[in-house]
């Protein structure tokens, strides 16, 4: 059931992510929303691990998931910008 939740946040963290980021180069669809999502969450979890916010194990939270999909967002935008 757990697999279930992370999609979902994941859906719902890459549409909020993919709302508030500026810009038209953005992976669109589904799969590629909810990836967006959970890796961003992944990030958002490392990151805070890093910085000392989270213990090893710990999962982010809806809010930090959605500044980790924002900071893919952000990268994707350059690369795509430059290619």
């Amino acid at each position: 059931m757990s697999i279930v939740w992370a999609i979902i946040i994941g859906f719902l963290a890459g549409l909020v992510a993919k709302w508030i980021t500026p810009g038209d180069n953005k992976p669109s669809g589904f799969i590629l929303t909810t990836v967006l999502g959970i890796v961003g969450s992944v990030l958002a979890g490392w990151l805070g691990q890093q910085i000392g916010w989270y213990n090893a194990g710990d999962g982010a939270g809806f809010l930090a998931s959605i500044v980790g999909a924002v900071i893919i967002l952000l990268i994707w935008g350059q690369l795509a910008r430059r290619a």
